[in-house]
């Protein structure tokens, strides 16, 4: 799946990237699409499209620049995507995952209730196949297990968070590169005009301003995702432990 996921972020990269070349075009650069509206006192005024005007800003703060930050935020989106679906689909309802093991104890015996956590999915199913596969070696050991293989699904499920964690500190020092990059700019040009008119300064000042706030939007959103996905984890873990110690409970009924 993440395979999947990061050929889908390099054609929507490839996607947005086409369509940054055409708006390279004299035309649009010179003059977005705008609809024509009328005021009270009569004087016409146009509404530019949003989408338009984020166009128009994405070229104004330079390719570079806004490219990179294009690139983290569609690399970061893709993890974390992949990692929401993964984690929904890892939650499992542990009481009755737990009251279908405890019937199978009692009809079918220890295969039946391995039977039960091979035919459902999750890491606590896994979990609990692994502490049922060693019942018959004593409660200790299956504690140890339990505990040893939460780790590994505990793990496997933290999976990209790192590279998510990386893209939210890249996505403003990108965005604060491009404010340095925008300030030498607009030194330059005062001088070499030899004057510190707004004319002079306001194209290097418009790329400083662009770059950060580019970069600082893509940090916030991959933090608010970041946030959840950690959320959603703790919460996998917390129901992961509780239902283990059902477990055991159920576990040392069965061999009375």
């Amino acid at each position: 799946m993440k395979k999947l996921f990061m050929f889908l972020a390099v054609v929507g990269f490839m996607t947005i990237s086409a369509q940054y070349l055409a708006a390279q075009t004299p035309e649009e650069t010179a003059a977005p699409a705008a609809t024509e509206t009328v005021d009270q006192s009569g004087t016409v005024q146009q509404e530019i499209p949003i989408h338009q005007q984020l166009k128009a800003k994405f070229i104004e703060g330079g390719a570079g620049f806004m490219a990179s930050i294009l690139i983290v935020l569609i690399l970061g989106l893709a993890i974390a995507i992949e990692r929401i679906i993964y984690l929904n689909m890892a939650t499992t309802n542990t009481e009755k995952l737990l009251k279908n093991i405890e019937e199978a104890f009692a009809t079918g015996g220890v295969e039946a209730a391995k039977e039960v956590c091979r035919n459902t999915k999750g890491p606590v199913a896994s979990i609990f196949y692994q502490g049922i596969s060693r019942m018959d070696e004593g409660v200790e050991v299956v504690e140890k297990s339990v505990v040893s293989y939460g780790g590994v699904q505990m793990s496997q499920m933290e999976s990209g968070l790192t590279w998510i964690s990386l893209f939210i500190a890249t996505a403003p020092m990108l965005g604060f590169l491009g404010t340095v990059i925008g300030l030498i700019s607009a030194f330059d040009s005062i001088e070499a005009a030899g004057d510190i008119s707004p004319n002079v300064v306001a194209g290097g000042m418009k790329i400083a301003l662009i770059t950060t706030v580019g970069g600082l939007v893509v940090g916030i959103i991959l933090q608010v995702l970041y946030n959840y996905i950690v959320s959603k984890i703790d919460s996998i873990v917390i129901s992961m432990e509780d239902a283990s110690i059902s477990l055991i409970d159920i576990l040392v009924k069965a061999k009375k």
